[in-house]
């Protein structure tokens, strides 16, 4: 992909100078200690911002921590952030959330929140021990449960069994989780859940809870799906895939539900979630906030259910995995790399087998293994030039690609999004592009951002042309000669998905309609300049003309081109005509709220 918009996760919080200190101590881990210091860091008198550190002065790691403190009558705690704080009275309590509980020796954590009133902390307890940070003896976490068994399983119900976790002073009971969301509490190692819909893929997972109420790490996951058959049927045989992008949940505001408020859930099969990172050759996971930890509340959720404090999994992977719970059709791609990660590509090519294994390790993360339905490659490009260039050579994305497929083997998707540059000697040609493909399932063909602003004098071309046209800038710059370029290279029809832009991409100081003029630098956009989503642009500058099968439109001296409905149902036509196994798109926020774009894909590939 061409770009990309990231906003910084988490919270800021103004750091000034340190008062009203007070430590504590935690008698929670077994021959361990630590602290927690208080500090009024912003105060405008009728509200105050306060942070609490809790660090671990010991030896052995800390699973949890709890911090309770006591404000006077009249300051109370507003609002918090990276802990869950709850009130009884003028009693509050602060528990870690899911991703900040353990503290190796020598690390702390803070948390932070607002309040109102003058009042300071009094009464302090960390895990219910004493305030003077010293040495304590006293319960370390359970172990985590056995992975668990399923049996009996039915349209509705199936039945878990799980071998019991480990404590020091004895287990008090088990949370069951069903795709990381707690339906119940047992004291045994087995329960039977149900109300269950059939045809319908679940992930379990089991919690134990000691008895001073410690939570333990989670088991691994068992995936079940009940019998039955689903009453929805797939949208077709064609492959109609999107991009879900990391970070369009910050100043987007674009969640998973989207996908189901705007319809589009139903009419698409694939989603490719944007980016995994590559760092020094290997795959990572990038914004953890976004991804596994970011709460949604039962109205923002797919589930229609609140994520809570404990819940071992939250963000976008757990919103995709309730997704796939009620569209069970659609199935989900890691895709790593793009334009701003594919740094890392040159450094995977040297080690392969190393690279594809650590893939492997963060598509399967025991976490979210069952959100994952395969892993797509963003490279760009190899042996080419993109945000950086890369010289691996022309034989190292098909190294790359054959490793990936032995690490993932054939029950996982292994798919790559490829340069459409259809010019003699251009990406296409530098690198092995058809010998690759055995080992790939299909490649989504970025036929999109041919032409565009960074060409400040223009001219004013399409950025995503079917086909050639008179003047062309540049040739095999068009979605026709890349397609045959990569056919004439071997690669089966069947493999390739012709790829559509939820965007356009303009200039301005154009005062020629008709494409070809002349413009004095990019048009404003609302996140970067010379590009805009259709869902702005259809009602800002709606199309004037259509040109190599793409709209443009002229409105003041602004010029911009982009698909609409109608020119992407004439690019279906032509993709069946050709024997495409689909289209992608680039990407889901681009849309409208009832998702005009995506029933043109669906519509026209039927």
């Amino acid at each position: 992909m061409r770009f990309r918009h990231r906003a910084a996760a988490g919270f800021a919080t103004l750091l000034l100078p340190l008062s009203g200190l007070v430590a504590l101590a935690t008698p929670a881990q077994a021959a361990t200690s630590a602290t927690a210091t208080y500090a009024k860091t912003q105060d405008w008198g009728s509200g105050f911002e306060g942070k609490w550190t809790v660090k671990n002065t010991g030896t052995t790691t800390i699973n949890s921590w709890t911090v309770e403190w006591d404000f006077p009558s009249g300051t109370k705690v507003t609002s918090a952030w990276d802990a869950t704080v709850t009130n009884s009275g003028d009693h509050w309590t602060a528990k870690n959330l899911g991703w900040n509980g353990t503290l190796a020796p020598g690390a702390s954590v803070s948390f932070g929140f607002n309040g109102s009133g003058s009042g300071s902390p009094s009464g302090c307890k960390l895990n219910g021990g004493s305030c003077d940070g010293g040495s304590v003896p006293g319960d370390e976490a359970p172990s985590a449960p056995g992975t668990p068994t399923a049996s009996n399983v039915t349209d509705t119900s199936v039945k878990l069994s799980w071998s019991a976790a480990t404590d020091d002073k004895g287990i008090k009971n088990y949370d069951v989780l069903r795709d990381g969301a707690k339906v119940a509490t047992v004291t045994g190692t087995s329960y039977t859940d149900s109300g269950l819909t059939k045809g319908t893929d679940y992930s379990y997972t089991v919690q134990a809870r000691d008895t001073a109420d410690q939570t333990g790490p989670v088991s691994g996951a068992v995936k079940v799906r009940t019998t039955g058959q689903t009453e929805e049927p797939p949208p077709g045989d064609k492959v109609k895939l999107g991009y879900f992008t990391e970070w369009g949940v910050y100043g987007r505001n674009y969640h998973v539900k989207n996908l189901v408020t705007s319809g589009s859930a139903a009419k698409i099969t694939h989603i490719n979630y944007a980016f995994g990172n590559v760092v020094n050759g290997q795959c990572k996971l990038d914004d953890s906030y976004a991804a596994t930890d970011k709460a949604y509340t039962a109205d923002q959720s797919v589930s229609g259910q609140a994520d809570t404090w404990d819940q071992p999994l939250r963000g976008n992977f757990n919103q995709l995995r309730q997704l796939k719970a009620k569209y069970p059709h659609i199935k989900v791609l890691y895709s790593f790399g793009g334009w701003t990660y594919s740094g890392g590509f040159g450094q995977a090519a040297q080690n392969p087998a190393a690279f594809a294994k650590s893939c492997k390790a963060v598509v399967e993360d025991p976490r979210w293994a069952d959100v994952f339905d395969g892993i797509d490659i963003d490279w760009e490009y190899p042996n080419a030039c993109g945000l950086t260039c890369d010289t691996s050579g022309p034989a190292a994305f098909k190294n790359l690609s054959q490793a990936l497929r032995a690490e993932f083997g054939n029950d996982y998707l292994v798919t790559a999004a490829i340069t459409a540059d259809g010019s003699n000697g251009g990406k296409i040609d530098a690198a092995d592009y058809g010998g690759a493909a055995q080992y790939l399932d299909w490649y989504n063909v970025m036929t999109y951002d041919y032409f565009g602003a960074w060409d400040k004098a223009g001219p004013t071309n399409p950025h995503s042309p079917l086909t050639s046209f008179p003047g062309i800038p540049k040739e095999g710059f068009n979605s026709a000669a890349a397609i045959a370029k990569l056919k004439a290279k071997g690669v089966p029809a069947s493999k390739l998905l012709l790829g559509i832009g939820f965007y356009g991409r303009g200039w301005t100081g154009v005062t020629q309609s008709a494409p070809g003029g002349t413009a004095t630098g990019p048009a404003t956009g609302t996140y970067e300049a010379g590009i805009e989503d259709y869902k702005v642009l259809k009602n800002s500058c709606p199309a004037t003309g259509t040109f190599a099968g793409t709209a443009y439109a002229h409105c003041g001296n602004n010029w911009w081109s982009y698909d609409t409905p109608s020119t992407i149902g004439g690019k279906m036509s032509w993709a069946k005509s050709q024997g495409l196994g689909g289209a992608f798109f680039w990407e889901f926020s681009g849309d409208t709220t009832n998702g005009e774009l995506v029933s043109a894909i669906d519509s026209g590939l039927r």
